[in-house]
């Protein structure tokens, strides 16, 4: 099964997404982490993923 990455940047794909939500009790501490990095300027998405966004 090919990996669909969500980010880019920090190599979190959809099933890294899915399995936190799960363990996590509905939340995604990975998705904080984006959140968080983004606000900081710390990802490059425009420069990482394929499609520029």
């Amino acid at each position: 099964m090919e990996r669909k990455l969500i980010c880019y940047c920090f190599g979190y794909s959809e099933e890294d997404i899915i399995r936190d939500v799960t363990e996590n009790g509905d939340t995604s501490s990975i998705l904080e982490k984006i959140s968080n990095e983004k606000k900081r300027g710390s990802c490059n998405c425009k420069l990482n993923h394929p499609e520029g966004r």
